[in-house]
């Protein structure tokens, strides 16, 4: 199976504070560090890092040279990835404090950029039995879902951020939601809280998706037809939560594609995200796969 990740790339420029930034307030740093981010870039360097076929597609300006150069180092194929003359790379915000949390300002640049024609162009090259990877942070979207079903590929979507815009996406085209229990809730339309409940919501809205419903420290519940799984959190000690999220959908599609059972994919995405948050950083904290296989022996 080939990935194809059409997803965002962004320069990070990490804030180490005491809190959070209140209206008003004016804080110093003292310390601040600029690491490689991006959701897409992130979930293609752990899907590359899992072993995965990947192909990452998006936009960087001449100024995020470097990002294409980690995408490579990590194993991703990016010959579908534009350096646009004009543009800025996006880029993050992003304040840290001791506790590992995290608050982030966004900036789309040139993952704002991507046109109907240069979607069609990029996904000449796949069909069926390939996967299309989504995210929220780049322009056309739901034109790239479409067209991806046109041509026989399926999709996965991590729907993050949420925003009004994709309560119009053609979410039924969806075969793998990503989505954290904020999401969830959003996107089923689910009044309630209770993580079981909105599983349901979106199973009961989608019934031919595969929904894996990641939960923070409450793990994960997964959801395909008449199967369901969860998985629990491994302890580990919290530096930097940036990547998580990514690490684990990353690996869980990895997983997918190496032809691993659900319960499988959830374990090595769990391990994943827990190396993933020990390390300060975006891309840089994602391990490879044999470092996960060995952090999970035994447990």
């Amino acid at each position: 199976m080939k990935i194809l990740n059409i997803g965002s790339l962004n320069i990070d420029k990490v804030y180490s504070v005491d809190h959070f930034v209140q209206a008003g307030e004016t804080l110093t740093a003292p310390h601040a560090e600029t690491f490689s981010g991006g959701k897409g870039l992130n979930q293609s360097v752990a899907l590359a890092r899992a072993g995965a076929e990947v192909y990452a597609a998006g936009a960087v300006g001449p100024d995020g040279l470097f990002l294409k150069a980690l995408l490579e180092q990590s194993g991703a194929d990016t010959r579908y990835l534009q350096v646009m003359e004009g543009e800025v790379t996006g880029h993050a915000i992003i304040q840290l404090v001791p506790s590992g949390q995290n608050s982030i300002i966004i900036s789309a640049g040139a993952n704002g950029a991507l046109t109907e024609t240069y979607i069609d162009d990029t996904l000449s090259h796949f069909g069926p039995g390939d996967l299309l990877l989504l995210q929220n942070e780049t322009s056309n979207v739901p034109y790239a879902m479409k067209k991806a079903r046109e041509l026989g590929l399926k999709v996965a979507f991590n729907a993050s951020p949420i925003t009004a815009q994709i309560f119009e996406y053609p979410l039924e085209l969806v075969d793998y939601f990503i989505i954290n229990e904020i999401e969830g809730q959003a996107i089923a339309g689910c009044e309630e809280t209770g993580h079981r409940a909105i599983l349901a919501a979106l199973a009961a809205r989608f019934p031919k998706a595969v929904i894996v419903l990641t939960l923070g420290k409450d793990g994960v519940l997964y959801h395909s037809g008449e199967e369901e799984a969860s998985h629990g959190v491994y302890a580990s000690t919290v530096v930097d939560t940036t990547a998580a999220g990514d690490t684990f959908c990353g690996y869980f599609l990895a997983s997918v594609a190496r032809g691993l059972p659900a319960a499988e994919a959830l374990r090595m995405a769990s391990l994943a995200s827990a190396l993933a948050i020990g390390v300060k950083g975006a891309a840089n904290s994602i391990p490879g796969w044999a470092e996960v296989e060995q952090y999970g022996a035994g447990r």
